[in-house]
């Protein structure tokens, strides 16, 4: 099974994402968004610049 985006409202009635791996933990979090179709698009950002994203260590 995949992973998965889940958009939700938070407590002060933004909306947010979240990805969470095949195994149900939270690998990222988005931003806070004013509507629901933003956080959505978000996601849709988010697998964009994920689809070939190389690491770039910047540890030294």
């Amino acid at each position: 099974m995949a992973g998965k985006f889940e958009v939700y409202e938070d407590k002060a009635g933004k909306f947010r994402f979240r990805l969470k791996s095949s195994n149900g933990q939270v690998v990222a979090v988005g931003e806070d968004y004013e509507t629901k179709s933003a956080a959505i698009e978000g996601t849709k950002a988010v697998q964009r610049a994920a689809d070939g994203a190389t690491i770039d260590d910047q540890t030294g």
